[in-house]
């Protein structure tokens, strides 16, 4: 009985250091999240309209047929950007996204390119078997993505569409909605979607009217510094809101196991007294047989 007490008691030092671990997680996502969900909401309306700019551009210079932006004749291999963290404990954050973009490059059936950002996205494609570019990889941004980080992914899916290596271009993360829901999302870069521009030229025909570009120096230049910031501002914002999903996620988790454990806690704790009551019952029980016995002898 005693052993099982002082496992008992083991068991409930180790779960309670455990709640101190997972509660201080759970602190410093929730400061984190505020900061990273302040980024995303000044970041989205540049890309949101960054997106709208490509796609009128686009949809007013019919006959600019500039490299980026003209679909190919037949789609052989799809660029895919797959956003997740460098670390775990964050729920079903990155396993989501991973299925997520599994699912969507299975759906193509076209043949894949992977751009891996977050050390859970190269280890999950990794131990599958799957063959990429280790230098198409990038680990240590996802906590807090910069522009530099966004420039160099841009960079390496745009030369591997211009070049002809890439015929479509796909960005998987994790949207953003609230602290209580992130939403797999892939998103179209390159060429530009046509169902943008369908919508676009609806908008326009809608209004009456669109928007009149002269081109000075000639659209293909234009275009050619335009489409650059476009891949890169969308990218940017899907680390952005790749980052605040995953600190909200990891809140969430954190605060799930801080609160299980603490009724594991309460559960371990009445286990251990109704043993030590036991015990305490047994010890006393013994007790008065030896004494009852002691008085039977006295009188004998």
């Amino acid at each position: 009985m005693a052993q099982q007490l002082r496992a008992i008691k083991r068991r409930i030092s180790s779960v309670k250091s455990t709640q101190k671990i997972t509660s201080a997680m759970e602190l410093i996502a929730s400061s984190r999240v505020v900061r990273a969900q302040q980024r995303v909401e000044a970041a989205r309306p540049y890309a949101e309209e960054m997106r709208r700019l490509m796609t009128s551009v686009a949809a007013n210079a019919g006959r600019v047929d500039h490299p980026l932006l003209s679909p190919r004749d037949e789609v052989d291999t799809v660029a895919t950007i797959v956003v997740t963290s460098d670390r775990g404990l964050a729920g079903a954050y990155n396993s989501n996204v991973l299925r997520f973009a599994e699912r969507d490059m299975e759906r193509h059936g076209h043949n894949h390119s992977l751009y891996l950002v977050g050390k859970k996205a190269i280890t999950y494609f990794k131990f599958r078997g799957y063959e990429f570019d280790e230098a198409n990889t990038w680990q240590g941004i996802s906590d807090r993505p910069g522009i530099d980080d966004g420039r160099n992914v841009a960079r390496a899916v745009t030369e591997a569409f211009r070049d002809g290596q890439a015929d479509q271009v796909r960005l998987v993360y994790t949207k953003y909605v609230s602290a209580l829901t992130q939403r797999p999302t892939v998103t179209q870069l390159l060429p530009l979607p046509k169902e943008d521009l369908d919508e676009m030229a609806e908008e326009s025909r809608e209004q009456g009217r669109g928007p009149s570009y002269e081109f000075e120096p000639d659209p293909e230049e234009i275009l050619g510094l335009l489409v650059p910031r476009y891949v890169e501002g969308n990218i940017l914002q899907g680390l952005l809101e790749s980052a605040a999903s995953e600190h909200a996620a990891r809140r969430r988790a954190m605060k799930a196991a801080t609160d299980n454990a603490s009724d594991l806690i309460d559960d371990l704790t009445r286990v251990y007294n109704q043993a030590r009551q036991a015990e305490i019952t047994t010890e006393i029980m013994e007790v008065i047989g030896g004494a009852e016995a002691l008085s039977s002898e006295g009188r004998e």
